[in-house]
């Protein structure tokens, strides 16, 4: 069991969607927040501020996660400056672009890779050397990791190698009281959902069974249960966050 108050979080890709929401609502449980973005620093700034206009603590660190020596630095700087991490919520990543499948050149794969499997690697590698006294991570993975992404078929397989490295690295990582969760967001009104044309939107809505998008903070609320005690007996489980769908 370990209470939030106090203790450091890491959120990667913090400054918008997702990231942001967890940011947010983690600080309000308790927890010291270390906001993570790679170019966005105005968007993180106003993350931060709100965090600590809110009473809560929190502190912005740039890094591209999906390469290792920057986690490595990212790690020592949070270390140094606020402690070293107790939670990690591997957020960071992106389709690459919708695309037919024989399009997807080797430099786009690698890059889909390297942003959403990569950096979910090289995170959790570096928060378990830190977690001496236990911890809890969760990664975000996607509903097309289990069933497919027509036209998004590096995303759907990268995010499928984060959905089995949880698993993994949750019973390797069990005795040493660490826990490791995912959610699988469905259709979530952030990131490119929100570049969509109108009559796509209207078209994903249409196949979900609640008749609406999901919102970042309804993700927010389900990584932030997995990061709490209430969630103290569970771990390698994927948990869906889509509407029905």
């Amino acid at each position: 069991m370990m209470s939030a108050s106090g203790h450091v979080l890491l959120v990667t890709g913090a400054s918008r969607g997702i990231g942001a929401a967890t940011a947010r609502r983690a600080a309000a449980d308790g927890w010291r927040v270390a906001v993570n973005y790679n170019t966005s620093a105005e968007h993180a700034a106003q993350v931060v501020a709100a965090i600590q206009g809110a009473g809560g603590d929190a502190h912005a660190y740039q890094a591209d996660v999906s390469q290792s020596s920057e986690c490595e630095r990212l790690f020592t700087e949070i270390a140094t400056e606020m402690g070293s991490v107790s939670g990690l919520v591997n957020n960071v990543g992106g389709t690459g672009g919708a695309g037919p499948f024989d399009d997807n050149v080797p430099e786009k794969i690698e890059r889909v890779f390297a942003l959403n499997t990569f950096s979910a690697f090289h995170c959790t590698r570096f928060a378990a050397r830190q977690m001496n006294a236990g911890g809890v991570i969760v990664n975000v993975t996607t509903q097309a990791a289990t069933y497919g992404g027509a036209y998004l078929s590096p995303y759907a397989a990268a995010k499928a190698a984060v959905s089995t490295m949880t698993i993994s690295a949750s019973k390797e990582l069990a005795s040493r009281n660490i826990r490791v969760n995912a959610v699988s967001p469905g259709v979530i009104e952030a990131g490119e959902f929100l570049e969509y044309p109108q009559e796509r939107k209207d078209a994903m809505m249409a196949t979900l069974p609640l008749g609406r998008v999901g919102q970042p903070e309804e993700v927010a609320e389900a990584i932030c249960w997995l990061l709490s005690d209430a969630a103290s007996y569970v771990t390698g489980s994927i948990l869906p966050v889509c509407g029905g769908r």
